[in-house]
């Protein structure tokens, strides 16, 4: 079972092109005890950042110059190693919301923001990606498991 702990302790990246939204973000996951929370305004750094840290949880504006929301989406699915894009979409605007959810976000939070709301859809989010994280260990465990006694079956039969 995910412990508050291991959700406190989940690796954040905080993506907006706003120096206020940004610190606005970090000072309220510093607050609420999140320990490892790491922040970009440039929108082309994303799925590099995300390849060499895999985050639990990517915050990522929707309207950024240069490379929108989407676009970072896009690259983070190209690049992604497992199947589950770990993205909450911040945005103004309503219309953007289900885009953003048919291109491959787990949420959205809308701006300007809620902060009660913004706390508690992150909770909700990297409680489910830990939970993922630990049925794709687990996963793996048993298939490596299940290989382990074919050989010793085959073993057995051989002799």
């Amino acid at each position: 079972m995910n412990t508050e702990f291991d959700i406190l302790n989940a690796s954040i990246l905080v993506v907006d092109d706003q120096p206020v939204n940004v610190q606005l973000l970090r000072q309220l996951l510093g607050e609420t005890g999140y320990t490892r929370v790491s922040a970009t305004m440039n929108p082309q750094e994303v799925a590099g950042l995300h390849a060499e840290h895999h985050y639990d949880l990517i915050l990522l504006d929707l309207k950024m110059p240069g490379m929108d929301g989407f676009q970072v989406m896009q690259e983070l699915k190209k690049n992604s190693r497992d199947n589950y894009l770990p993205v909450i979409v911040l945005t103004a605007e309503p219309a953007h919301k289900l885009r953003a959810l048919e291109t491959g976000a787990k949420d959205f939070i809308s701006k300007p923001f809620d902060l009660v709301e913004v706390k508690t859809r992150i909770h909700n989010m990297l409680e489910v990606r830990l939970l993922y994280r630990k049925l794709a260990n687990y996963s793996k465990l048993l298939e490596h498991a299940l290989q382990q006694g074919s050989v010793e079956t085959g073993e057995a039969h051989q002799r």
